[in-house]
């Protein structure tokens, strides 16, 4: 493996994505909300911001949220699984947007909500907006915060799952960090929770068909829609757009600031920036799930 200086490398980071998980915001036992980690994330980004770096967070839980809110008393999952999931996402989405507002406000810092769906970044003038959204919001010094719009997206319209869309968003907005916190520890040759033989990666300097075909074998909780497959996706997107990007446990949301102080935490995606790479052709490309 590549011996990297990551010190050096994060050194003169300014804008970075963090995602995190669904399994990461919740309490296992109950699906709530852990709060205590939402204010160490919330904390976290604060601080970069207050060290000049522009900040973005990608978010999942809305429709976990939404659920816990409005199904056990009044829908059925049978009535229609597709506009039940769509309304739990709408109650949700203004749900966890007033608690991060909340959080947010703690620390004397406005944050912002941007929804995308797939036509985001396929439809010219649509990227071209959200990108003058995101610079406008940069130079106000708001914090933007990123969801599917799972309320309309359908599987024609929907990105699928937030470790892909995190990648689209650092590549739109030419990030040059992006952080993915899940409830692994990084990259292994395989499954660690089935293989204990499974070799954990530091440093993937290129992302060779052997390692994408690795990722597809794999899901991760039941609560989020990722699971490896969807990592090497937006590693692919990231890396080909000359993002650098970093999968990490979300165990300890403290890992973000030491991450972007160099330190060997996680398994590091150097970038290869590919002129030939053509991020809304490979939107338009994507199958979801």
């Amino acid at each position: 493996m590549a011996n990297v200086n990551r010190e050096a490398l994060m050194a003169d980071k300014k804008r970075v994505v963090v995602k995190i998980g669904s399994s990461s915001l919740q309490h296992k036992e109950t699906g709530d909300l852990d709060y205590t980690k939402l204010d160490v994330l919330v904390r976290e980004l604060c601080n970069l911001k207050n060290r000049g770096m522009d900040v973005v967070l990608v978010t999942s839980g809305a429709i976990a949220v939404g659920q816990k809110a409005i199904l056990p008393q009044r829908a059925k999952e049978e009535d229609n699984p597709i506009a039940v999931k769509q309304a739990c996402a709408a109650v949700g989405q203004a749900r966890l947007m007033m608690i991060y507002q909340k959080i947010f406000a703690e620390y004397n810092q406005e944050a912002a909500q941007i929804l995308m769906t797939k036509n985001t970044i396929v439809d010219n003038l649509n990227r071209y907006n959200a990108r003058n959204t995101f610079e406008e919001l940069f130079k106000l010094g708001v914090i933007p915060i990123v969801n599917e719009n799972d309320t309309i997206a359908t599987y024609e319209i929907e990105i699928g799952d937030n470790d892909t869309l995190s990648a689209i968003v650092a590549s739109l907005v030419e990030a040059d960090s992006l952080i993915l916190l899940s409830d692994i520890d990084g990259l292994y040759t395989d499954d660690p929770r089935t293989n204990p033989n499974a070799e954990y990666i530091e440093v993937v300097t290129e992302l060779t068909d052997e390692l994408m075909e690795m990722g597809k074998g794999s899901t991760g909780s039941s609560v989020g829609t990722g699971g490896m497959m969807t990592k090497m996706q937006a590693a692919k997107i990231a890396c080909s757009t000359g993002v650098d990007m970093v999968i990490a446990n979300s165990k300890d949301i403290k890992v973000i600031h030491r991450i972007l102080s160099g330190q060997n935490i996680g398994t590091l995606f150097l970038s290869h920036k590919d002129e030939k790479f053509d991020l809304p052709l490979y939107v338009q490309q994507m199958h979801a799930h």
